[in-house]
């Protein structure tokens, strides 16, 4: 095992954890008492270092087969994002940096390897719709980079130009999609859109107690078959004034971590949610 890249992922993880819920703040109810230069100006005094996508630390094992040592591990992820501006740019959008890790370690082996870490660094301009007083959405084109930071035949890489969309629904129903232009460069998954995809949708649901939150997301592998990637995520609140939640996550397809991009996936993982106020980004 890497010490010092788990003492690296720990302590950010530590630090995730001590980050307030500093998600989108701005309420999606439409009243008399907000204007659009009123939201902008709430969305400017936003702290600049907030999260981005869930942050978690969850373990479990495969269905459909008997657990193993091999086929049962811990995943987690880091995510978070940086606010490069205010909305002083053209059409009052923001430039973030965008920063997302993920990792499965198997625990449950002797010396409890890593067996693939990957880092998803981004910069992107983001643009909040906001109409009749109200914030509906928002709107985000970004420059994504994705590796293993493996070498050899172990090695895995690609960049994607993606667009991404929200739309606020309700202040309880939020839907999500994502598509991207893939430039895949690695040597060894040439082939990765098969698998992890061209594009997703799906939707983030909070309770009216903000207690529970359910959200789903479907990933469209390459093809013209019905052939999805699934993610779905249940949480509960631990405390009501944390952004701690206890989830329950699953997971059934391909593309689950860069370097088995091509081995089916069906597990299912409980552990550690911490998510912003509002929604998530994904």
């Amino acid at each position: 095992m890497n010490i010092k890249t788990l003492a690296l992922a720990l302590s950010m993880l530590i630090a995730g954890m001590a980050i307030p819920a500093q998600g989108q703040i701005v309420s999606t109810e439409k009243s008399s008492k907000q204007t659009a230069d009123s939201i902008r100006n709430e969305l400017d005094s936003r702290p600049y270092f907030s999260l981005y996508k869930d942050t978690y630390f969850v373990g479990g094992t495969v269905l459909g087969g008997e657990p193993t040592s091999h086929n049962s591990d811990v995943k987690f992820q880091i995510s978070f994002q940086q606010r490069l501006t205010k909305s002083t740019l053209p059409w009052n959008s923001y430039l973030y940096l965008f920063y997302t890790q993920k990792a499965l370690w198997n625990v449950f082996e002797r010396s409890l390897p890593f067996h693939d870490l990957n880092f998803n660094p981004g910069i992107g301009l983001s643009r909040y719709i906001i109409m009749k007083n109200r914030l509906v959405g928002k709107m985000t084109v970004m420059l994504e980079h994705e590796s293993n930071g493996k070498d050899g035949i172990a090695s895995r890489s690609w960049n994607k130009v993606s667009l991404a969309a929200e739309g606020y629904i309700s202040p309880n129903l939020m839907a999500h999609a994502k598509f991207w232009i893939p430039i895949v460069d690695g040597m060894y998954n040439k082939d990765i859109l098969r698998y992890s995809g061209i594009y997703q949708a799906g939707f983030q649901a909070i309770s009216n107690d903000d207690k529970w939150v359910l959200d789903m997301t479907m990933v469209k592998r390459k093809g013209w078959n019905l052939n999805f990637n699934t993610i779905v995520q249940l949480g509960y609140r631990i405390n009501h004034n944390s952004n701690q939640f206890i989830m329950l996550q699953y997971y059934n397809g391909y593309g689950e971590t860069l370097l088995d991009y091509n081995q089916y996936h069906s597990r299912i993982r409980i552990g550690l949610l911490i998510r912003p106020q509002f929604f998530s980004d994904f």
